[in-house]
Formats: C-alpha cells, structure tokens, sequence
C-alpha cells in the first residue's frame, strides 16, 4: 500500500472483542471516511497478533491486516487526538487506534475519522498516499 492514496484503518481492542463487533465498528469508519473509492488496510499493534477478533474481522472485511511495531505507533504520538493513561501503561503509546491509523499510512499521513469507541474496539481512519510530488 505505498502507492497512490488509501485509507489506513487503525484498530485498538480489549482482550476478547469479537470480530463481527471489530469489523461493525470498522464498516462504520470506513462510512464516517467518506472515500469509497479509496483502497484500505487495517493496522494494529504487533502485541494484538493474537487477537483473534482483529484477525477474524480482516476476514470478514476482506482486508489485509498489518501489525506495526511499537515504535512505528510511538514515532506518530505527537499527532494522536486522543490519549489514554491505560494505553500509555500497558503500551507506551497514547493511542493503538489513531497510532496505527497515522504510521500505517505513513509519512504525511491525516486523521479522517478520529477514535470511535464502542463494545470495547476502537478505531481511527488515517489518509495516506502521495497527494503532492516531492522535491
């Protein structure tokens, strides 16, 4: 996904969320995105590689699922919205969500959609692509 613009789903959840609940919350995103014409990807921290509802709604989407390192999340920290105290104890990151939204669209990236919330699962929308040539 580095060429052309796209759509980076950013996915946080607790422990145990199911992926009908994750994918609902990500079709919901994906709708606040207004960009249907737009490919999209979902990313997520590495420590959820075992999350099977993370895995489980990928399938059901139909959409590839990256886990991004800590360091990709930490190194986009400063242009999270949102913060949580939990998440910055369990993961030293304010945000898994909009985190992983903005690093895995990568450099130059925006938040479209900022965190939703709901049955325990978030999710952020982030815009990335070449949109200006670089000199």
């Amino acid at each position: 996904m580095t060429a052309g613009r796209f759509l980076a789903v950013g996915i946080g959840c607790r422990t145990g969320v199911s992926g009908e609940a994750i994918a609902a919350l990500v079709e919901r995103a994906l709708a606040a995105a207004d960009a249907p014409a737009l490919p999209a990807a979902l990313f997520t921290v590495v420590d959820k590689v075992g999350e099977a509802g993370i895995g489980e709604a990928a399938v059901r989407l139909g959409l590839p699922l990256v886990h991004l390192p800590r360091a990709a999340l930490a190194a986009v920290a400063d242009r999270v919205t949102t913060r949580s105290e939990r998440v910055v104890e369990l993961f030293g990151v304010p945000a898994i969500a909009e985190g992983a939204a903005l690093a895995g669209a990568g450099r130059g990236s925006r938040l479209v959609v900022e965190r939703m919330a709901e049955a325990g699962a978030t999710v952020a929308v982030a815009i990335g692509g070449a949109t200006e040539e670089t000199t």
